[in-house]
C-alpha cells in the first residue's frame, strides 16, 4: 500500500490550502483515512479523521477552519484548510487505518507565513 499526498506549500496567514492524498495497491478494509501533523520534537498529532461511513472527527485546534472528506472510489481524501494561521505551519501525514495495517504518507510540508 502506497500513499501518495501532492500539495502543501505556503500560504499566507489567512489564507487556505488543500491537501489530497491518494491510496494505492490492495486495500480493503477500510476503518478510516484521515490526517495528522507532526512538529520537530513534538508528537504526531491528529489534525481529522474521515471513517468509511463518512463520520468525522477533528481536532480543537481545526474545528471551524478545516473540513475532512474522501472519494471512497478513488481512495483519496482531502483536507481544505481555511484561516490558516502561522501555528498550523508543520508537516502534514496522510493515515489509512485498514483491517490489514496503519499506513502512512511521506509527509508533505504547510507553511504559513507572511
Amino acid at each position: 500500500v502506497q500513499l501518495v499526498e501532492p500539495g502543501g506549500g505556503l500560504v499566507q496567514p489567512g489564507g487556505s490550502l488543500r491537501l489530497s492524498c491518494t491510496a494505492s495497491g490492495y486495500i480493503f478494509s477500510v476503518y478510516s483515512m484521515g490526517w495528522f501533523r507532526q512538529a520537530p520534537g513534538n508528537q504526531r498529532e491528529l489534525v481529522a479523521t474521515i471513517t468509511s461511513g463518512g463520520s468525522t472527527n477533528y481536532a480543537d485546534s481545526v474545528k471551524g477552519r478545516f473540513v475532512i472528506s474522501r472519494d471512497s472510489a478513488k481512495n483519496t481524501v482531502y483536507l481544505q484548510m481555511n484561516s490558516l494561521k502561522p501555528e498550523d505551519t508543520t508537516v502534514y501525514y496522510c493515515n489509512l487505518n485498514t483491517w490489514a495495517g496503519n499506513y502512512w504518507g511521506q509527509g508533505t510540508q504547510v507553511s504559513v507565513s507572511s
